[in-house]
């Protein structure tokens, strides 16, 4: 029996009950690009937590930014002085830096969320975690977005004594990093012998 050269064409469909397509064995390790309908599905179910975190983000920050722009020094103390809600126009990047570079920022935007979104079609993520990873990073990216782009600056808003004002989009974000981060390092330790 003569082994099929990689030059040939090859079925990659998926087998009753198998979750990952079916590849020849002189493409071990290697997985099929996905098809159109699996880039879809994942899409769909990313789409769905990157709006529900942009709704929750743009909603938190029209509070903050309606309530405590009223009250002296624009912070209300939740748990002492360990937790408050302080308003602040973050026209930086984290922790102030690199100041009212707007048109930057917006592009940065762009691009991250033109990258996570591309994602999706060349890359085969099919666990879910890693669709939550990138939902939360999407919708964190932008709801920022649509800060800069409406304001020229974050709104911001959750203080605490050690960390600098932030609000749900950078919560949103960080937590997006750490599950991606968590899960490249978690699937690379189980390939090394």
């Amino acid at each position: 029996m003569s082994e099929q050269s990689p030059t040939q064409n090859v079925d990659y469909g998926l087998r009753r009950g198998a979750a990952e397509p079916l590849l020849p064995a002189s493409h071990a390790g290697l997985r099929a690009r996905p098809s159109r309908a699996a880039v879809a599905r994942r899409l769909v179910a990313s789409v769905l937590i990157a709006l529900s975190v942009l709704f929750a983000d743009q909603i938190t920050k029209s509070v903050a930014e309606r309530y405590l722009m009223r009250v002296p020094d624009q912070s209300v103390q939740v748990m002492g002085d360990f937790a408050r809600l302080t308003y602040v126009s973050n026209r930086g990047a984290a922790f102030g830096i690199l100041q009212d570079r707007t048109v930057f920022f917006v592009v940065v935007g762009l691009v991250v969320v033109g990258v996570i979104l591309a994602s999706y079609r060349y890359f085969p993520v099919t666990s879910s975690v890693l669709n939550l990873a990138l939902g939360l990073q999407l919708g964190g990216a932008v709801g920022n977005l649509i800060d800069r782009l409406r304001f020229g600056y974050v709104v911001d808003f959750i203080d605490v004594a050690i960390w600098p004002v932030f609000n749900l989009a950078d919560s949103a974000i960080v937590v997006g990093v750490g599950i991606l981060a968590f899960r490249l390092l978690r699937s690379s330790d189980v390939r090394e012998p």
